[in-house]
Protein backbone atom coordinates (compact mmCIF):
# COMPACT_ATOMS: atom_id res chain seq x y z
CA UNK A 1 0.00 0.00 0.00
CA UNK A 2 1.58 3.42 -0.95
CA UNK A 3 1.66 6.25 1.51
CA UNK A 4 -0.97 8.10 -0.59
CA UNK A 5 -3.17 4.68 0.47
CA UNK A 6 -2.33 4.67 3.79
CA UNK A 7 -3.24 8.37 4.30
CA UNK A 8 -6.72 7.73 2.43
CA UNK A 9 -7.34 4.98 4.16
CA UNK A 10 -6.47 6.86 7.91
CA UNK A 11 -8.85 9.98 6.44
CA UNK A 12 -11.13 6.71 5.58
CA UNK A 13 -10.81 5.33 9.43
CA UNK A 14 -11.57 8.02 10.88
CA UNK A 15 -14.40 9.34 9.38
CA UNK A 16 -16.15 6.13 10.12
CA UNK A 17 -15.77 6.54 13.62
CA UNK A 18 -16.91 10.29 13.21
CA UNK A 19 -19.83 9.17 11.72
CA UNK A 20 -20.40 6.19 13.96
CA UNK A 21 -20.73 8.02 17.38
CA UNK A 22 -20.07 4.22 19.31
CA UNK A 23 -17.43 2.10 19.49
CA UNK A 24 -16.73 -0.10 16.16
CA UNK A 25 -14.33 -3.31 16.36
CA UNK A 26 -11.16 -3.24 12.77
CA UNK A 27 -13.16 -6.07 11.30
CA UNK A 28 -15.90 -4.24 11.00
CA UNK A 29 -14.39 -1.42 9.77
CA UNK A 30 -12.19 -3.62 6.78
CA UNK A 31 -15.73 -5.43 6.15
CA UNK A 32 -16.99 -1.97 5.40
CA UNK A 33 -14.07 -0.56 3.41
CA UNK A 34 -14.13 -3.06 0.60
CA UNK A 35 -10.77 -4.54 -0.07
CA UNK A 36 -9.22 -3.48 2.71
CA UNK A 37 -7.14 -6.14 5.17
CA UNK A 38 -7.53 -6.15 8.99
CA UNK A 39 -4.49 -5.43 9.88
CA UNK A 40 -4.25 -2.34 7.51
CA UNK A 41 -7.03 -0.84 9.52
CA UNK A 42 -5.46 -1.78 12.69
CA UNK A 43 -2.49 0.94 11.55
CA UNK A 44 -4.38 3.06 10.10
CA UNK A 45 -6.20 3.62 14.01
CA UNK A 46 -2.24 3.36 14.88
CA UNK A 47 -1.67 6.42 12.85
CA UNK A 48 -4.97 7.78 13.71
CA UNK A 49 -3.96 7.49 17.51
CA UNK A 50 -0.71 9.09 17.35
CA UNK A 51 -2.01 12.02 15.03
CA UNK A 52 -4.51 13.03 18.10
CA UNK A 53 -1.68 12.78 20.45
CA UNK A 54 0.87 14.50 18.82
CA UNK A 55 -2.12 17.56 18.09
CA UNK A 56 -3.53 19.90 20.41
CA UNK A 57 -7.30 18.69 19.28
CA UNK A 58 -10.08 17.63 21.97
CA UNK A 59 -10.09 14.06 20.83
CA UNK A 60 -8.61 11.28 20.94
CA UNK A 61 -8.86 7.28 20.21
CA UNK A 62 -10.59 5.21 23.06
CA UNK A 63 -11.00 1.28 23.33
CA UNK A 64 -14.10 0.25 24.72
CA UNK A 65 -16.38 -2.78 25.01
CA UNK A 66 -14.24 -4.55 22.66
CA UNK A 67 -14.14 -1.69 20.10
CA UNK A 68 -12.52 1.55 19.39
CA UNK A 69 -14.30 5.31 19.01
CA UNK A 70 -13.48 9.14 18.85
CA UNK A 71 -13.90 10.47 22.40
CA UNK A 72 -13.06 13.92 24.26
CA UNK A 73 -9.99 14.19 25.86
CA UNK A 74 -10.09 14.86 29.88
CA UNK A 75 -8.28 17.77 29.52
CA UNK A 76 -11.23 19.54 27.73
CA UNK A 77 -14.11 17.11 29.74
CA UNK A 78 -15.38 20.16 31.85
CA UNK A 79 -16.34 22.26 28.84
CA UNK A 80 -18.03 19.28 27.67
CA UNK A 81 -19.82 18.89 30.70
CA UNK A 82 -21.46 22.09 30.89
CA UNK A 83 -22.43 22.50 27.08
CA UNK A 84 -24.09 18.80 27.83
CA UNK A 85 -25.42 20.50 31.16
CA UNK A 86 -27.18 23.48 29.76
CA UNK A 87 -28.63 20.97 26.60
CA UNK A 88 -30.20 18.29 28.38
CA UNK A 89 -31.01 19.24 32.28
CA UNK A 90 -32.56 16.40 33.47
CA UNK A 91 -31.58 13.01 34.39
CA UNK A 92 -31.47 9.58 35.78
CA UNK A 93 -33.13 9.54 39.70
CA UNK A 94 -30.56 8.55 42.24
CA UNK A 95 -32.73 5.44 43.06
CA UNK A 96 -31.75 4.45 39.57
CA UNK A 97 -28.43 5.17 39.69
CA UNK A 98 -28.16 3.30 42.91
CA UNK A 99 -30.18 0.04 41.09
CA UNK A 100 -27.67 0.22 38.18
CA UNK A 101 -24.64 0.77 40.43
CA UNK A 102 -26.06 -2.75 42.29
CA UNK A 103 -26.76 -4.49 39.49
CA UNK A 104 -23.42 -3.63 37.90
CA UNK A 105 -21.13 -5.28 41.14
CA UNK A 106 -23.33 -8.26 42.23
CA UNK A 107 -24.67 -9.56 38.78
CA UNK A 108 -26.31 -11.63 37.83
CA UNK A 109 -28.88 -10.92 40.00
CA UNK A 110 -32.67 -10.52 40.28
CA UNK A 111 -35.69 -8.13 41.75
CA UNK A 112 -35.72 -9.31 45.08
CA UNK A 113 -31.76 -9.63 45.68
CA UNK A 114 -32.07 -6.10 44.67
CA UNK A 115 -34.83 -4.78 46.87
CA UNK A 116 -32.81 -6.86 50.08
CA UNK A 117 -29.98 -4.75 48.94
CA UNK A 118 -31.77 -0.87 48.74
CA UNK A 119 -34.60 -1.80 51.00
CA UNK A 120 -36.50 -0.03 48.39
CA UNK A 121 -38.83 -2.25 45.43
CA UNK A 122 -36.36 -1.97 42.32
CA UNK A 123 -39.78 -2.50 39.72
CA UNK A 124 -39.31 1.13 38.75
CA UNK A 125 -35.70 1.89 37.99
CA UNK A 126 -35.00 -1.88 36.46
CA UNK A 127 -37.93 -0.97 33.87
CA UNK A 128 -36.26 2.78 33.12
CA UNK A 129 -32.25 0.73 33.28
CA UNK A 130 -34.03 -1.86 30.69
CA UNK A 131 -35.51 0.67 28.26
CA UNK A 132 -32.06 3.22 28.06
CA UNK A 133 -30.62 -0.71 27.54
CA UNK A 134 -28.56 0.21 30.26
CA UNK A 135 -29.45 -3.33 31.67
CA UNK A 136 -30.14 -6.78 30.33
CA UNK A 137 -32.10 -9.74 31.20
CA UNK A 138 -29.90 -12.68 31.37
CA UNK A 139 -32.45 -15.13 31.90
CA UNK A 140 -34.07 -16.95 35.11
CA UNK A 141 -32.85 -18.17 38.23
CA UNK A 142 -33.45 -21.90 39.10
CA UNK A 143 -35.20 -20.88 41.99
CA UNK A 144 -38.65 -21.08 43.30
CA UNK A 145 -40.86 -18.39 41.49
CA UNK A 146 -37.70 -18.27 38.84
CA UNK A 147 -37.11 -14.62 38.94
CA UNK A 148 -35.73 -12.78 36.09
CA UNK A 149 -31.82 -12.71 36.43
CA UNK A 150 -30.66 -8.61 35.37
CA UNK A 151 -26.92 -7.80 33.97
CA UNK A 152 -25.26 -4.71 32.37
CA UNK A 153 -25.66 -4.37 28.91
CA UNK A 154 -22.08 -3.49 26.18
CA UNK A 155 -24.23 -0.09 26.46
CA UNK A 156 -23.41 0.48 29.98
CA UNK A 157 -20.05 -0.13 29.09
CA UNK A 158 -20.50 2.29 26.23
CA UNK A 159 -21.89 5.20 28.64
CA UNK A 160 -19.20 4.82 31.17
CA UNK A 161 -16.19 4.57 28.74
CA UNK A 162 -15.31 0.94 29.76
CA UNK A 163 -13.71 -1.80 27.69
CA UNK A 164 -14.81 -4.91 29.88
CA UNK A 165 -16.89 -5.25 33.58
CA UNK A 166 -12.72 -6.60 34.28
CA UNK A 167 -12.05 -2.18 33.89
CA UNK A 168 -14.73 -1.44 36.44
CA UNK A 169 -13.56 0.87 39.56
CA UNK A 170 -14.12 0.34 43.28
CA UNK A 171 -17.30 1.33 44.50
CA UNK A 172 -16.43 4.67 45.67
CA UNK A 173 -15.02 5.50 42.65
CA UNK A 174 -18.08 4.84 40.66
CA UNK A 175 -19.77 7.08 42.69
CA UNK A 176 -17.92 9.68 41.82
CA UNK A 177 -17.84 8.44 38.11
CA UNK A 178 -21.60 8.30 38.24
CA UNK A 179 -21.53 12.09 39.81
CA UNK A 180 -19.28 13.59 36.69
CA UNK A 181 -21.36 11.47 33.62
CA UNK A 182 -24.66 11.24 34.80
CA UNK A 183 -25.75 14.79 33.40
CA UNK A 184 -23.82 13.58 29.75
CA UNK A 185 -24.40 10.03 29.31
CA UNK A 186 -28.11 10.09 30.28
CA UNK A 187 -30.89 12.40 30.03
CA UNK A 188 -34.29 11.74 30.80
CA UNK A 189 -36.82 13.03 33.22
CA UNK A 190 -37.67 10.61 35.74
CA UNK A 191 -38.95 10.68 39.55
CA UNK A 192 -37.41 8.72 42.22
CA UNK A 193 -39.14 5.50 42.68
CA UNK A 194 -41.84 6.69 40.47
CA UNK A 195 -40.31 5.54 37.52
CA UNK A 196 -42.77 2.95 36.57
CA UNK A 197 -45.22 2.38 34.60
CA UNK A 198 -46.00 -1.42 35.12
CA UNK A 199 -44.30 -4.45 37.41
CA UNK A 200 -40.94 -5.74 36.27
CA UNK A 201 -40.15 -9.38 37.57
Amino acid sequence: MSSVEQDQLVAAVGAVLFASGEPVQPNEIASALKGVAVPDVKKALEKLQVHYENNEAGLRLEWVAGGVRLATRPEVAEWVRQFFRERHRTRLSPAAFETLAIVAYRQPVTAPEIQAIRGKDPQGPLKTLLDKKLLRILGKKKVIGNPLLYGTSKQFLVHFGLNSLQDLPSMDEFDALVGELETIHITSEETDDGEDSGPVE
